[in-house]
Protein backbone atom coordinates (compact mmCIF):
# COMPACT_ATOMS: atom_id res chain seq x y z
CA UNK A 1 0.00 0.00 0.00
CA UNK A 2 1.46 3.29 -1.17
CA UNK A 3 0.69 6.48 0.96
CA UNK A 4 -0.17 9.72 -0.99
CA UNK A 5 -1.73 13.60 0.76
CA UNK A 6 -3.99 13.33 -2.58
CA UNK A 7 -5.48 10.74 -4.87
CA UNK A 8 -6.65 12.67 -8.25
CA UNK A 9 -8.40 10.65 -10.11
CA UNK A 10 -8.37 11.57 -14.27
CA UNK A 11 -5.71 13.40 -15.94
CA UNK A 12 -7.28 15.11 -18.19
CA UNK A 13 -7.04 18.89 -18.11
CA UNK A 14 -8.90 19.60 -14.58
CA UNK A 15 -6.87 16.36 -12.91
CA UNK A 16 -3.37 17.23 -14.33
CA UNK A 17 -3.45 21.03 -13.39
CA UNK A 18 -4.88 20.24 -10.32
CA UNK A 19 -2.16 17.50 -9.50
CA UNK A 20 0.49 19.88 -10.62
CA UNK A 21 -1.08 22.72 -8.30
CA UNK A 22 -1.04 20.82 -5.33
CA UNK A 23 2.20 18.75 -5.77
CA UNK A 24 4.09 22.05 -6.37
CA UNK A 25 2.64 23.18 -3.18
CA UNK A 26 4.44 19.51 -1.33
CA UNK A 27 1.71 17.31 -1.42
CA UNK A 28 2.59 13.80 -2.47
CA UNK A 29 0.04 13.11 -5.14
CA UNK A 30 -1.07 10.31 -6.95
CA UNK A 31 -2.61 10.94 -10.77
CA UNK A 32 -4.53 7.39 -12.00
CA UNK A 33 -6.30 7.60 -15.27
CA UNK A 34 -7.90 4.52 -17.53
CA UNK A 35 -6.46 5.66 -20.63
CA UNK A 36 -3.05 4.96 -21.60
CA UNK A 37 -2.28 9.11 -22.65
CA UNK A 38 -3.44 11.80 -20.22
CA UNK A 39 -5.11 14.29 -21.91
CA UNK A 40 -6.95 12.79 -24.63
CA UNK A 41 -9.74 15.69 -24.78
CA UNK A 42 -7.34 18.24 -24.61
CA UNK A 43 -5.53 16.78 -27.98
CA UNK A 44 -8.85 16.80 -30.04
CA UNK A 45 -9.79 20.42 -28.62
CA UNK A 46 -9.80 23.36 -31.12
CA UNK A 47 -9.26 21.07 -34.06
CA UNK A 48 -5.61 20.06 -32.75
CA UNK A 49 -4.84 23.45 -31.61
CA UNK A 50 -6.61 23.33 -28.03
CA UNK A 51 -8.81 26.57 -27.41
CA UNK A 52 -7.31 27.11 -24.53
CA UNK A 53 -9.53 29.79 -22.86
CA UNK A 54 -11.73 33.05 -23.59
CA UNK A 55 -10.77 36.34 -22.31
CA UNK A 56 -14.66 37.38 -21.98
CA UNK A 57 -14.66 34.59 -18.98
CA UNK A 58 -17.26 35.22 -16.67
CA UNK A 59 -20.11 33.53 -14.60
CA UNK A 60 -22.69 34.39 -16.66
CA UNK A 61 -21.32 32.45 -19.44
CA UNK A 62 -21.82 29.31 -17.49
CA UNK A 63 -24.74 26.90 -16.73
CA UNK A 64 -25.49 25.68 -12.88
CA UNK A 65 -28.47 24.43 -10.83
CA UNK A 66 -26.64 27.89 -8.42
CA UNK A 67 -25.53 30.25 -10.80
CA UNK A 68 -23.17 31.87 -8.71
CA UNK A 69 -21.31 28.75 -7.83
CA UNK A 70 -18.64 29.36 -10.18
CA UNK A 71 -18.01 32.99 -9.36
CA UNK A 72 -15.27 32.02 -6.49
CA UNK A 73 -12.95 29.33 -8.42
CA UNK A 74 -13.06 31.81 -11.54
CA UNK A 75 -12.65 35.29 -9.93
CA UNK A 76 -9.29 33.30 -8.09
CA UNK A 77 -7.80 31.66 -11.27
CA UNK A 78 -8.48 33.77 -14.71
CA UNK A 79 -7.69 33.71 -17.91
CA UNK A 80 -4.64 35.86 -17.41
CA UNK A 81 -3.15 33.17 -15.10
CA UNK A 82 -3.45 30.50 -17.72
CA UNK A 83 -2.15 32.83 -20.24
CA UNK A 84 1.37 33.92 -18.22
CA UNK A 85 1.30 30.17 -18.02
CA UNK A 86 1.49 29.55 -21.79
CA UNK A 87 3.86 31.89 -22.26
CA UNK A 88 6.20 30.81 -19.43
CA UNK A 89 6.70 27.77 -21.77
CA UNK A 90 7.09 29.76 -25.35
CA UNK A 91 3.97 28.46 -26.56
CA UNK A 92 2.69 30.92 -29.32
CA UNK A 93 -1.10 31.80 -28.94
CA UNK A 94 -3.35 33.75 -31.09
CA UNK A 95 -7.16 35.44 -30.54
CA UNK A 96 -9.73 33.99 -33.06
CA UNK A 97 -13.56 35.98 -32.84
CA UNK A 98 -15.28 35.95 -29.54
CA UNK A 99 -11.96 36.19 -27.37
CA UNK A 100 -11.32 32.48 -28.13
CA UNK A 101 -7.46 31.51 -27.41
CA UNK A 102 -5.77 28.83 -29.30
CA UNK A 103 -2.05 27.47 -29.79
CA UNK A 104 -0.38 28.25 -33.15
CA UNK A 105 1.06 25.17 -33.55
CA UNK A 106 -0.57 22.11 -31.53
CA UNK A 107 -2.57 21.08 -28.79
CA UNK A 108 0.15 18.84 -27.35
CA UNK A 109 1.99 21.13 -26.38
CA UNK A 110 -0.26 22.44 -23.33
CA UNK A 111 -0.68 18.61 -22.88
CA UNK A 112 3.67 18.12 -22.74
CA UNK A 113 3.24 21.95 -20.13
CA UNK A 114 0.71 20.45 -18.12
CA UNK A 115 2.95 17.06 -17.68
CA UNK A 116 5.50 19.29 -17.51
CA UNK A 117 3.87 21.41 -14.23
CA UNK A 118 3.11 17.93 -12.74
CA UNK A 119 6.45 16.82 -13.07
CA UNK A 120 7.78 19.80 -10.84
CA UNK A 121 5.46 18.99 -8.28
CA UNK A 122 6.99 15.22 -8.32
CA UNK A 123 3.56 13.86 -8.98
CA UNK A 124 3.43 10.04 -9.59
CA UNK A 125 1.39 9.54 -13.00
CA UNK A 126 -0.06 6.10 -13.40
CA UNK A 127 -1.56 5.48 -17.05
CA UNK A 128 -3.41 2.86 -19.02
CA UNK A 129 -4.88 1.02 -15.19
CA UNK A 130 -8.43 0.78 -14.21
CA UNK A 131 -8.38 2.51 -10.91
CA UNK A 132 -11.12 -0.51 -9.73
CA UNK A 133 -12.85 0.08 -6.35
CA UNK A 134 -12.65 3.01 -4.15
CA UNK A 135 -13.15 2.46 -0.43
CA UNK A 136 -12.97 4.69 2.44
CA UNK A 137 -11.89 3.89 6.29
CA UNK A 138 -9.75 4.83 8.37
CA UNK A 139 -10.45 8.76 7.47
CA UNK A 140 -8.15 7.33 4.18
CA UNK A 141 -9.29 7.40 0.75
CA UNK A 142 -8.07 3.30 -0.59
CA UNK A 143 -7.63 3.26 -4.71
CA UNK A 144 -5.69 1.04 -6.38
CA UNK A 145 -3.07 -0.12 -4.28
CA UNK A 146 -2.53 3.58 -2.81
CA UNK A 147 -4.41 5.52 -0.30
CA UNK A 148 -4.64 8.58 1.10
CA UNK A 149 -6.80 11.44 2.93
CA UNK A 150 -8.00 13.11 0.34
CA UNK A 151 -9.46 12.02 -3.56
CA UNK A 152 -9.91 14.61 -6.18
CA UNK A 153 -13.03 13.02 -8.44
CA UNK A 154 -11.57 14.72 -12.04
CA UNK A 155 -13.15 11.84 -14.55
CA UNK A 156 -15.13 14.33 -16.78
CA UNK A 157 -18.65 13.95 -18.27
CA UNK A 158 -19.64 10.87 -20.63
CA UNK A 159 -19.32 13.44 -23.62
CA UNK A 160 -17.09 11.77 -26.22
CA UNK A 161 -17.23 8.13 -25.09
CA UNK A 162 -14.73 7.19 -28.00
CA UNK A 163 -11.89 8.66 -26.09
CA UNK A 164 -12.62 6.44 -22.61
CA UNK A 165 -15.44 9.14 -21.19
CA UNK A 166 -17.56 6.97 -18.83
CA UNK A 167 -20.32 8.09 -15.82
CA UNK A 168 -17.62 6.94 -13.11
CA UNK A 169 -17.80 10.62 -11.81
CA UNK A 170 -21.32 9.98 -10.88
CA UNK A 171 -21.24 6.73 -9.64
CA UNK A 172 -18.33 7.56 -7.21
CA UNK A 173 -20.53 10.95 -6.07
CA UNK A 174 -23.25 8.66 -5.36
CA UNK A 175 -21.44 5.99 -3.61
CA UNK A 176 -20.26 8.57 -0.95
CA UNK A 177 -24.00 10.14 -1.01
CA UNK A 178 -23.23 12.97 -3.29
CA UNK A 179 -26.40 14.47 -5.34
CA UNK A 180 -26.21 14.52 -9.07
CA UNK A 181 -28.00 16.69 -11.26
CA UNK A 182 -29.19 14.87 -14.51
CA UNK A 183 -26.54 14.75 -16.97
CA UNK A 184 -27.37 15.54 -20.54
CA UNK A 185 -25.22 16.46 -23.61
CA UNK A 186 -24.43 19.93 -24.41
CA UNK A 187 -22.70 21.69 -27.43
CA UNK A 188 -24.10 19.08 -29.48
CA UNK A 189 -25.54 19.21 -33.02
CA UNK A 190 -29.35 18.98 -32.66
CA UNK A 191 -31.52 16.33 -35.13
CA UNK A 192 -34.71 17.34 -37.04
CA UNK A 193 -37.30 14.81 -38.14
CA UNK A 194 -41.02 15.76 -39.97
CA UNK A 195 -41.43 18.81 -42.15
CA UNK A 196 -37.98 20.08 -40.32
CA UNK A 197 -36.22 17.02 -41.95
CA UNK A 198 -36.78 18.93 -45.67
CA UNK A 199 -33.64 20.93 -44.63
CA UNK A 200 -31.40 17.93 -44.73
CA UNK A 201 -31.42 18.64 -48.56
CA UNK A 202 -28.96 21.34 -47.38
CA UNK A 203 -26.01 19.59 -46.14
CA UNK A 204 -23.27 21.34 -45.88
CA UNK A 205 -24.39 24.84 -46.13
CA UNK A 206 -23.67 27.37 -43.53
CA UNK A 207 -24.53 30.70 -42.95
CA UNK A 208 -24.29 33.22 -40.04
CA UNK A 209 -27.50 33.57 -38.22
CA UNK A 210 -28.59 34.63 -34.11
CA UNK A 211 -30.06 31.46 -32.80
CA UNK A 212 -32.55 31.60 -30.09
CA UNK A 213 -33.67 28.97 -27.41
CA UNK A 214 -35.27 30.51 -24.32
CA UNK A 215 -33.65 33.61 -23.10
CA UNK A 216 -30.29 32.30 -25.06
CA UNK A 217 -29.24 34.04 -28.27
CA UNK A 218 -26.14 33.34 -29.95
CA UNK A 219 -24.30 35.42 -33.39
CA UNK A 220 -22.39 32.85 -35.21
CA UNK A 221 -22.72 30.33 -38.29
CA UNK A 222 -25.38 27.76 -38.36
CA UNK A 223 -24.69 24.50 -40.25
CA UNK A 224 -27.40 22.26 -42.26
CA UNK A 225 -26.16 18.78 -41.94
CA UNK A 226 -27.76 15.21 -43.16
CA UNK A 227 -29.10 14.45 -39.81
CA UNK A 228 -30.25 18.33 -38.51
CA UNK A 229 -28.27 21.39 -37.30
CA UNK A 230 -25.09 22.30 -36.19
CA UNK A 231 -22.23 24.91 -36.19
CA UNK A 232 -21.27 27.10 -33.52
CA UNK A 233 -24.56 29.06 -32.81
CA UNK A 234 -26.67 25.74 -33.14
CA UNK A 235 -24.16 24.16 -30.28
CA UNK A 236 -24.23 27.39 -28.65
CA UNK A 237 -28.05 27.06 -27.70
CA UNK A 238 -28.14 22.94 -27.61
CA UNK A 239 -27.27 23.27 -23.90
CA UNK A 240 -30.01 25.28 -23.12
CA UNK A 241 -32.62 23.34 -25.11
CA UNK A 242 -35.01 20.87 -23.85
CA UNK A 243 -36.73 18.59 -25.15
CA UNK A 244 -40.17 20.07 -26.68
CA UNK A 245 -38.46 23.29 -26.92
CA UNK A 246 -38.13 25.89 -30.40
CA UNK A 247 -34.60 26.60 -31.84
CA UNK A 248 -35.94 29.85 -33.54
CA UNK A 249 -33.39 31.69 -35.77
CA UNK A 250 -33.15 35.29 -37.67
CA UNK A 251 -31.97 34.25 -41.21
CA UNK A 252 -31.14 38.44 -41.66
CA UNK A 253 -29.16 39.50 -38.22
CA UNK A 254 -28.02 43.02 -40.74
CA UNK A 255 -30.99 43.81 -42.29
CA UNK A 256 -33.06 46.44 -41.33
CA UNK A 257 -36.75 46.13 -40.21
CA UNK A 258 -38.50 46.55 -43.69
CA UNK A 259 -35.35 45.42 -45.70
CA UNK A 260 -37.74 43.15 -48.11
CA UNK A 261 -40.40 45.71 -49.00
CA UNK A 262 -36.93 48.02 -49.97
CA UNK A 263 -35.77 45.71 -51.85
CA UNK A 264 -39.27 44.95 -53.78
CA UNK A 265 -39.06 48.96 -54.55
CA UNK A 266 -35.17 48.48 -55.66
CA UNK A 267 -35.46 45.32 -57.63
CA UNK A 268 -39.14 45.02 -58.28
CA UNK A 269 -38.65 42.06 -60.80
CA UNK A 270 -35.49 40.16 -58.57
CA UNK A 271 -37.18 36.92 -57.06
CA UNK A 272 -37.00 36.72 -53.47
CA UNK A 273 -34.31 33.83 -53.82
CA UNK A 274 -31.77 36.11 -55.99
CA UNK A 275 -31.94 38.93 -53.23
CA UNK A 276 -31.75 36.87 -49.87
CA UNK A 277 -28.26 37.60 -48.85
CA UNK A 278 -28.12 33.60 -48.20
CA UNK A 279 -25.98 30.69 -50.21
CA UNK A 280 -27.97 30.21 -53.25
CA UNK A 281 -29.38 26.62 -51.73
CA UNK A 282 -30.39 27.78 -48.44
CA UNK A 283 -32.46 31.19 -50.43
CA UNK A 284 -33.88 28.75 -53.09
CA UNK A 285 -35.20 26.46 -49.92
CA UNK A 286 -36.37 29.07 -47.85
CA UNK A 287 -38.05 30.79 -50.51
CA UNK A 288 -39.77 28.12 -51.43
CA UNK A 289 -41.44 27.13 -47.95
CA UNK A 290 -42.32 30.66 -47.59
CA UNK A 291 -44.24 30.08 -51.03
CA UNK A 292 -43.39 33.41 -52.90
CA UNK A 293 -42.75 32.64 -56.35
CA UNK A 294 -42.20 34.97 -58.86
CA UNK A 295 -41.11 38.24 -59.17
CA UNK A 296 -41.22 40.71 -55.89
CA UNK A 297 -42.77 43.17 -57.74
CA UNK A 298 -46.14 41.39 -57.79
CA UNK A 299 -46.17 40.31 -54.44
CA UNK A 300 -48.11 42.54 -51.66
CA UNK A 301 -46.61 44.46 -48.90
CA UNK A 302 -48.45 41.93 -46.43
CA UNK A 303 -46.88 39.05 -48.20
CA UNK A 304 -43.62 40.49 -47.80
CA UNK A 305 -43.74 41.60 -44.30
CA UNK A 306 -45.05 37.93 -43.07
CA UNK A 307 -42.13 36.25 -45.20
CA UNK A 308 -39.54 38.74 -43.57
CA UNK A 309 -41.01 38.27 -40.05
CA UNK A 310 -40.79 34.59 -40.60
CA UNK A 311 -37.40 35.04 -41.93
CA UNK A 312 -36.35 37.07 -38.65
CA UNK A 313 -37.95 34.24 -36.66
CA UNK A 314 -38.01 30.79 -38.04
CA UNK A 315 -38.94 28.26 -35.91
CA UNK A 316 -36.98 24.45 -35.80
CA UNK A 317 -38.49 21.76 -33.51
CA UNK A 318 -35.34 18.93 -33.10
CA UNK A 319 -36.71 15.55 -31.98
CA UNK A 320 -33.02 15.14 -29.96
CA UNK A 321 -29.60 15.68 -30.50
CA UNK A 322 -26.37 13.51 -31.70
CA UNK A 323 -26.58 12.21 -27.97
CA UNK A 324 -23.15 11.98 -25.62
CA UNK A 325 -20.75 10.32 -28.88
CA UNK A 326 -21.33 14.13 -30.44
CA UNK A 327 -20.80 16.13 -27.41
CA UNK A 328 -18.45 18.37 -26.59
CA UNK A 329 -19.38 18.67 -22.94
CA UNK A 330 -22.29 17.37 -20.68
CA UNK A 331 -24.23 19.60 -18.91
CA UNK A 332 -25.09 18.18 -15.21
CA UNK A 333 -23.07 16.65 -13.12
CA UNK A 334 -22.17 16.47 -9.33
CA UNK A 335 -24.36 18.79 -7.65
CA UNK A 336 -22.79 22.40 -6.62
CA UNK A 337 -25.19 22.32 -3.04
CA UNK A 338 -22.67 19.28 -2.04
CA UNK A 339 -19.52 21.16 -2.89
CA UNK A 340 -17.61 24.30 -1.37
CA UNK A 341 -17.39 27.22 -3.45
CA UNK A 342 -14.00 27.79 -2.21
CA UNK A 343 -12.40 24.79 -2.22
CA UNK A 344 -14.62 22.30 -4.41
CA UNK A 345 -14.97 19.91 -1.14
CA UNK A 346 -17.39 18.24 -0.78
CA UNK A 347 -19.44 19.72 2.46
CA UNK A 348 -20.51 15.99 3.24
CA UNK A 349 -17.45 13.84 2.93
CA UNK A 350 -14.20 15.52 4.14
CA UNK A 351 -11.44 14.84 1.97
CA UNK A 352 -13.33 14.27 -1.25
CA UNK A 353 -13.10 16.60 -3.68
CA UNK A 354 -15.07 17.25 -7.10
CA UNK A 355 -13.88 19.31 -10.05
CA UNK A 356 -13.88 20.13 -13.88
CA UNK A 357 -16.76 18.38 -16.63
CA UNK A 358 -17.77 16.10 -13.73
CA UNK A 359 -19.23 19.13 -11.69
CA UNK A 360 -22.56 20.79 -12.89
CA UNK A 361 -20.72 24.00 -14.10
CA UNK A 362 -21.08 23.83 -17.80
CA UNK A 363 -19.35 26.67 -19.99
CA UNK A 364 -20.15 28.04 -23.29
CA UNK A 365 -18.49 27.08 -26.77
CA UNK A 366 -15.23 28.62 -27.36
CA UNK A 367 -12.47 27.72 -23.90
CA UNK A 368 -14.62 28.52 -21.33
CA UNK A 369 -15.22 24.81 -19.95
CA UNK A 370 -11.30 24.90 -20.46
CA UNK A 371 -10.88 27.62 -17.90
CA UNK A 372 -13.54 26.20 -15.74
CA UNK A 373 -11.22 23.34 -15.53
CA UNK A 374 -8.12 25.63 -14.64
CA UNK A 375 -9.98 27.47 -11.87
CA UNK A 376 -11.99 25.00 -10.39
CA UNK A 377 -8.59 22.29 -10.37
CA UNK A 378 -6.52 25.17 -8.93
CA UNK A 379 -9.01 25.72 -5.91
CA UNK A 380 -9.12 21.74 -4.88
CA UNK A 381 -5.17 22.23 -5.71
CA UNK A 382 -4.70 24.70 -3.07
CA UNK A 383 -6.97 23.23 -0.97
CA UNK A 384 -5.27 19.65 -0.72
Amino acid sequence: MSDFDAIVLGAGAAGLFCAATAGQRGKRVLLLDHNAEAGRKILISGGGRCNFTNVHTAPDRYLSANPHFAKSALARYTPTDFIKLVESYGIAWHEKTLGQLFCDHSAKQIVAMLLDECAKGSVTLRLGGEAGAVEHRDGQFHVAGARAPALVIATGGPSIPKLGATQFAYELARQFGLKVVQPRPALVPLTLSGEDALFAELSGVATDVVARCGKAAFREAALFTHRGLSGPAILQVSSYWQRGDDVRIDYLPDQPQGWLLDAKRAQPRSALRRVLPLPERLATTLAERLGVAGELGIQSDKALRAAEERLRDWHFSPNGSEGFAKAEVTAGGISTAELSSQTMEAKKVPGLYAIGEAVDVTGWLGGYNFQWAWASAHAAGSAL
